[in-house]
């Protein structure tokens, strides 16, 4: 046991100081925290004072896979985990200091561990939760840093933390029917790639010795398949060096400004797929901002966090749009319907949210709305993809077929 000095603030944020016994300075940091103080600083004996802070980045052990060190992005499921779990244990009644504890304690997933060890150490040395968060941009984007401080002022931290694990877990359950709706055509897709492939590259060749003998003229889709088959097998490099130099440049072109608001004019617009794409742009703008709304969030800030949040330029400038009507004095409606670009029913059901006091609640319900518009589309389309495909598989082993047996019948007709 060791004498140590501390300075602490107790409740009333005065500074307090005096001395204490510990194992070490963790130890009697540990002990000042059990007396009510928030440690700033511990020294031992007379040497020089040191932050709490940097004694806990010194003597907490540092984590395999650190995302810091490693560059490792942190899976959206931990932190969607991350977050349910800390509502629960701030609305259960405990700290954020020892909520934090408790997850470092819990979690088995090394990255998530460093990085809530990093957040820790920053509420210890004073930082609101929120400004702790902002370190670490991709994990905890501008939405959910300014939730946490809307609910750091008002005092409605955890119910605000419920409402934030709400809205990512019900992102959470979008992504994944997006994915699921699009795996079964996707393999599909492939498979018959590859088959065609396939015939191309090593089915049609073996066949070019059996039309030389024949000794005729080959009728135009022979000569359309033999002329396929080759420049597949004498071009191959060429095909794929052209393909991904083309990826690369339109990569390029579509991150660049022009190229983005042009693509997602496309994405708008193109048949079939323009008004689902706009269903779910604006189900994510209607969720996101009646999510900050009802956490307490600004609503020119709102606005502007779900802007960025869509993933659509047009989306985004018309989001902009009305928001410079709202700073104006408009209504949240009023301006929607002026700037143009969203749908009837989240205009309509803004209104109807403004005229009662229940914009946020009305918003989400919009945004649930939507997602069934959503699901039942991709139900639709995912329908209509499997015998498309299939239809143009069969066609093209027709093709391939009659190609074949044209020479054949072509022969034994000179033959006769």
């Amino acid at each position: 046991m060791g004498d140590f000095r501390y300075i602490a603030i107790d409740r009333n944020g005065k500074e307090v100081k005096g001395d204490i016994q510990g194992r070490d300075s963790q130890d009697a940091a540990g002990k000042v925290r059990g007396m009510g103080f928030f440690p700033v600083e511990v020294s031992a004996g007379g040497a020089a004072a040191r932050p709490i802070a940097d004694m806990m980045k010194r003597g907490a052990p540092k984590a395999e896979g650190d995302p810091s060190a490693e560059g490792k992005r942190i899976p959206r499921v931990q932190i969607l985990l991350f977050t349910r779990e800390l509502a629960d244990l701030i609305d259960a009644g405990l700290p954020i200091d020892r909520a934090l504890s408790v997850l470092i304690e819990q979690s088995d997933h090394a990255s998530l561990q460093a990085m809530v060890r990093k957040l820790q150490a920053d509420v210890r040395a004073g930082k609101p939760l929120s400004d702790a968060l902002r370190n670490f941009p991709r994990e905890f984007p501008a939405l959910y840093a300014n939730m946490i401080h809307a609910g750091e002022v008002s005092g409605e931290l955890a119910s605000v933390m419920a409402r934030l694990a709400e809205f990512m877990e019900k992102e959470q359950v979008r992504r994944s029917q997006i994915m699921a709706a699009l795996t079964y055509p996707s393999v599909l897709i492939t498979v018959a790639l590859l088959a065609v492939t396939f015939l191309l590259t090593f089915v049609i060749p073996r066949l070019q010795a059996v039309f030389k003998d024949l000794g005729a003229d080959l009728p135009l889709p022979t000569q359309m398949l033999l002329g396929a088959s080759g420049f597949i097998q004498n071009y191959w490099w060429a095909i794929l060096l052209g393909g991904f130099l083309l990826a690369t440049l339109f990569r390029g072109w579509a991150n660049s400004v022009s190229g983005r608001r042009t693509v997602d004019t496309f994405r708008l617009s193109a048949p079939l797929l323009g008004a689902l794409t706009k269903k779910i742009t604006m189900s994510r703008y209607a969720r996101t901002l009646g999510t900050l709304l009802g956490g307490g969030v600004a609503i020119l800030d709102s606005m502007e966090i779900s802007a960025s949040a869509v993933g659509n330029a047009v989306t985004e400038a018309a989001i902009l749009d009305s928001r410079d009507g709202v700073r104006q004095g408009e209504t949240l409606s009023s301006s929607m319907a002026r700037a143009g670009g969203f749908l009837p029913l989240i205009v309509h059901m803004s209104a109807v949210g403004e005229e009662t006091g229940r914009l946020p609640a009305m918003l989400v319900r919009t945004s649930d709305t939507l997602d069934f518009e959503v699901d039942n589309a991709l139900r639709r389309l995912t329908s209509l993809v499997e015998p498309l495909v299939v239809l143009l598989m069969g066609g093209f082993v027709g093709f391939v077929v009659l190609s074949i047996l044209l020479p054949i019948f072509q022969a034994n007709t000179i033959v006769k």
